[in-house]
């Protein structure tokens, strides 16, 4: 067993502080008992924190504040586990992380082409939600976040202001690729994708 956690401690020291994981990722060194048991081991030794059932981080720190809340994005690829899924803000999140919403929201949606999933972590929730090809083509590009975040805005909610916002975000390759991902687009986020590179 202690060679196992040994092994399980290396990967882990290996990817550096911040990364998040779930115990499929060592399932290539034992099976799932032992490899659960090993990851208990290194949680009750502080070596690591247990976010939620079977979900783990090994957490960046600060000087003051102590060990750091997991990044969302990590959290949602963790979920969404080793097959290679794809995952893509969505939601009132999406639009937190291009400054068109102020609030942090407490339910955070992604997009994923995998299975359905939700995780309590404090008071935040993180919610995978299966989707379709077309809303995935974008996933990890800018266009996929300003698809989503606009799309939770709705069209009538996006106003000069908004626009204004997203031109000055958005850096010169940003808009490119906008315009290389317009056919994934609604027709109406579309028009807003030409209005920015004016």
């Amino acid at each position: 067993m202690s060679s196992i956690v040994s092994k399980i401690k290396k990967m882990i020291h290996s990817k550096g502080r911040g990364f998040v994981f779930t115990k499929s990722f060592f399932l290539d060194l034992g099976s799932h008992k032992t490899v659960a048991k090993a990851l208990e081991r290194l949680a009750d030794a502080n070596t690591i924190r247990r976010l939620a059932r079977g979900l783990y981080d090994y957490p960046k720190k600060h000087p003051v504040l102590g060990a750091l809340p997991a990044n969302h994005e990590r959290l949602a690829q963790a979920l969404a586990g080793r097959d290679n899924l794809k995952v893509q803000p969505s939601g009132a999140y999406a639009a937190n992380l291009l400054g068109l919403t102020e609030q942090v929201p407490a339910k955070i949606i992604f997009l994923t082409d995998g299975p359905n999933r939700t995780v309590q972590i404090k008071n935040r929730q993180i919610v995978l939600k299966r989707t379709t090809p077309k809303n995935m083509a974008t996933a990890g590009q800018v266009s996929g976040l300003v698809i989503q975040a606009l799309r939770y805005l709705g069209r009538k909610q996006v106003n000069d202001k908004i626009i204004a916002i997203l031109k000055k975000k958005l850096s010169k390759e940003d808009k490119i690729r906008l315009m290389a991902d317009l056919r994934y687009a609604p027709a109406w986020i579309g028009t807003i994708f030409r209005q920015l590179q004016k």
